[in-house]
């Protein structure tokens, strides 16, 4: 019974005191398309999870594009890559406000009212692999042209501060991999200061930030993995590989960690970014994800699951890795965004918290006045009191 005591007071500290709340999780499902038959087996769409209810609906279809690769929210609305176009959404309603062309559109990001795109596709060269568009309007801003800017196919994005970092790895040109960082000022729009991660470094598949360094997992050729450390003011990197790995699956960020899979593999690891170094397998894993994100309130683990062309299935894990719910979720659902609000009219609190009896049974007293919620993990309504 104390342990039940524990986590509903934990439940009415968060209600209470939080200032912050994830409001809905937006997943694109990146649809089934037959490229040996050319047709579509199931539309891009956009799904929203709801941790409240604990339900999941497709908000929106996505005709005419093969597959979508990337969504960021900002502000009241959000963006999606898809295929060839960038769109634009309503955040509340979903209600599409703008889309724009842009062929090969593979990752997105945000900096004071300027949306950034890389590019790349399959035997395609293009004039430019980075794009910047006005966020309000979706109108071109520049395109970076390959004399100025990356040489080749680009991907992940970073933003810290008015610099975005371009992972630039030239991944759909087979035998021909890049493994390079570049620098795009997002004040002045100018890139340069690349910096090449060597031959173990090679085709950067994930980019992300933490402390004053940004870390890379590689798939190289595709017959290795690798991670490399480079510092933000590119005056030190490092580059470790991965022992057996054939390319990585998908990868993320957990707390002061990396989580990564080894394509076609069921075992989840970890690898520590502080040391550079493998720790080993995470228990509770035994399936092979599509993608995986974790939830900056709560800290839970989102992780996709596909078989790319029937069914996919989205599994939420606590921080100790138990299971708390999973969903199914269209085809092929590919990035996770969290939809994190202000709570509106908190009031700061001012007298002391006080919940009896301790250990609780069938009732609890709550000194305070004013609505009281119970949340579970996912944050889910378990009771709500006047």
């Amino acid at each position: 019974m104390k342990q039940i005591f524990f986590l509903l007071f934990s439940g009415l500290v968060f209600s209470l005191f939080s200032q912050n709340y994830l409001h809905q999780v937006l997943i694109p499902n990146e649809g089934y398309y037959d490229y040996q038959t050319s047709t579509q087996g199931a539309p891009v769409t956009i799904g929203s999870f709801n941790p409240s209810t604990q339900t999941y609906q497709e908000v929106s279809t996505i005709n005419g594009m093969r597959f979508a690769s990337d969504l960021i929210i900002e502000g009241n609305v959000y963006y999606v890559a898809a295929d060839t176009k960038i769109l634009m959404y309503d955040l509340n309603s979903h209600a599409l406000l703008d889309e724009v062309n842009c062929p090969g559109v593979r990752n997105l990001a945000f900096y004071q009212g300027k949306l950034v795109a890389t590019r790349g596709e399959y035997v395609t060269t293009y004039s430019s692999y980075l794009h910047v568009y006005d966020a309000n309007n979706l109108n071109l801003i520049t395109a970076i042209d390959t004399v100025q800017g990356p040489k080749w196919a680009a991907q992940n994005l970073v933003v810290d501060g008015a610099k975005a970092y371009v992972a630039v790895n030239n991944g759909y040109e087979w035998g021909n991999e890049k493994g390079i960082i570049g620098v795009l000022d997002l004040n002045n729009l100018t890139y340069g200061n690349e910096l090449d991660l060597g031959p173990n470094g090679k085709n950067p598949d994930n980019l992300v930030k933490y402390g004053n360094f940004l870390y890379s997992v590689n798939n190289k050729d595709w017959s290795g993995a690798s991670v490399s450390k480079v510092a933000l003011d590119f005056s030190s990197n490092a580059t470790v590989n991965l022992a057996a790995a054939t390319g990585c699956g998908t990868s993320a960020l957990r707390d002061d960690k990396l989580i990564y899979q080894i394509s076609m593999q069921s075992d989840l690891n970890t690898f520590d970014i502080a040391l550079m170094n493998n720790i080993g397998p995470v228990a509770g894993h035994q399936t092979n994800y599509y993608e995986l994100a974790q939830e900056p309130l709560s800290s839970n683990l989102y992780c996709t699951e596909t078989d790319y062309v029937t069914f996919g299935k989205v599994k939420i894990f606590d921080q100790s890795n138990v299971e708390l719910l999973e969903f199914n979720a269209g085809v092929a659902p590919g990035t996770v965004a969290f939809d994190v609000r202000a709570l509106a009219n908190l009031a700061e609190l001012t007298e002391v918290l006080v919940v009896s009896p301790n250990p609780c049974n069938d009732y609890i007293n709550v000194n305070l006045k004013g609505e009281k919620r119970l949340v579970d993990a996912l944050g889910k309504n378990v009771l709500v009191s006047s």
